[in-house]
């Protein structure tokens, strides 16, 4: 895959657009699906721990 440097936020935000009848949106939405499954789900908030151990090891 390419490298693409952009100017601004809004140039690297166009480039990822698609127009609807684009073959490769079904691609994309497989790629970030397969992502999706590799992440462990994970519990939102702050966690408070005794000792950096026990940090170390949720992490």
């Amino acid at each position: 895959m390419p490298i693409t440097k952009f100017r601004t936020f809004e140039e690297a935000r166009q480039a990822l657009w698609l127009d609807s009848g684009d073959e490769r949106i079904l691609e994309r939405m497989k790629r970030l699906s397969e992502l999706a499954t590799l992440l462990p789900p994970r519990p939102h908030g702050v966690f408070r721990f005794r000792t950096i151990e026990e940090a170390k090891a949720d992490h």
